[in-house]
């Protein structure tokens, strides 16, 4: 998701800089997703985070193409949609790290990481601190 943004970005930008005619080939646009369609991808993300998002999904959820998506997800949230995915992941592994009965691993699984150490460096970015950490403290 996060290269696929990027990729946008750098199509968007080379379009705009070494664009041949003399107005600007593509158009900016003002304000963001409407209310409809971002609770449409916010209940798709959730429901799906266990599983790989692509951005190209999300925009086809929301109707437009992964450029303009992408613009107005981030115009209307604050945050990218690889960023929004991520915060979502990390606190559904919040939730799932209460149940002192799901290994770490399997929190990792559950909320869409491809490993517990994948896992381990978003949640410390996210957090501060290790999801270990997190349980401990959870606990008392």
């Amino acid at each position: 998701l996060y290269v696929e943004s990027l990729a946008n970005v750098l199509a968007i930008h080379l379009l705009r800089q070494y664009s041949d005619s003399g107005t600007q080939a593509v158009k900016e646009y003002r304000g963001g997703l409407g209310d409809r369609r971002l609770l449409r991808v916010s209940d798709y993300i959730e429901a799906h985070l266990d599983q790989s998002l692509k951005m190209a999904d999300l925009a086809a959820i929301a109707g437009m193409s992964q450029y303009h998506f992408s613009r107005l997800f981030k115009q209307s949230v604050g945050i990218s949609p690889h960023q929004y995915v991520m915060q979502q992941r990390i606190e559904r592994a919040k939730a799932l790290l209460l149940n002192l009965n799901q290994s770490i691993s399997d929190v990792a699984l559950d909320c869409g990481f491809s490993s517990q150490s994948h896992f381990g460096k978003y949640f410390k970015e996210y957090t501060g601190g290790t999801p270990h950490q997190y349980r401990s403290n959870a606990r008392g």
